[in-house]
């Protein structure tokens, strides 16, 4: 899952992208109105941290360019402002929580992971395919009730692709979402080959009904066998 950090105290920016990175989460950050706008117009994310005080701009307006491309951002506002104004413009634009600074790193963590449940996954705690279960609270994957491991990184690509069941994933947009976009400066994406090779391999073990079918030149889709 990736989110982006819009927040232009350093300290503060800083330490959200250590915790979240430590929840396993990919995390990119904005320290201005300019920054961020780019960001979110060029990327997708799973969840967005939104400061509503920014250099160069406001965070609403932020939202107000997102709202307009029609883009499905899960936002969270996070700001020093607790004013029923600000809560209120925030939702009436598209965000999806708000939450007052300070604020504990856990308390974060629940309104993120609520978010993510709500929007994306309906609520549920599990992503399923034919008899492959990913659960998504424990981070482990079962295949006809049988317990698989997976690393971080194929626990990310096998999220990505059950949330987009028999739709071409191109490679540039996996590396993208799972990596991050620093993905721009990689001569190749062949290290996405190895993972979905070792991904395979799991399955074929294992007797999974699904398989990721290869679009050449192009990327990938999971679907069923």
């Amino acid at each position: 899952m990736k989110i982006l950090v819009i927040e232009d105290e350093v300290e503060l920016r800083e330490t959200l992208k250590a915790s979240l990175t430590k929840e396993d989460y990919v995390v990119e950050t904005a320290s201005d109105f300019y920054t961020a706008l780019d960001k979110v117009l060029v990327y997708d994310y799973d969840c967005i941290l939104l400061d509503v005080m920014l250099p160069g701009g406001s965070g609403l307006q932020v939202l107000e360019q997102l709202k307009k491309e029609g883009k499905s951002d899960n936002v969270i506002i996070i700001s020093a402002k607790d004013s029923l104004d600000d809560k209120l413009n925030g939702l009436e634009l598209g965000a999806d929580d708000y939450l007052t600074k300070p604020f504990h790193i856990a308390e974060l963590n629940a309104r993120i992971k609520a978010v993510l449940r709500r929007k994306q996954r309906d609520g549920k705690e599990t992503l399923e395919m034919g008899n492959i279960v990913l659960d998504l609270y424990e981070r482990n994957l079962l295949i006809a009730g049988e317990a698989v491991p997976l690393n971080r990184k194929e626990f990310d690509i096998l999220h990505y692709f059950l949330l987009n069941k028999n739709r071409l994933v191109s490679k540039s947009a996996l590396a993208e979402h799972v990596w991050g976009d620093n993905t721009d400066q990689a001569d190749n994406l062949d290290f996405i080959y190895s993972q979905i090779k070792n991904l395979r391999k799991k399955f074929l073990a294992k007797q999974a009904d699904v398989d990721f079918e290869t679009v050449y030149g192009v990327g990938y889709k999971l679907v069923k066998k």
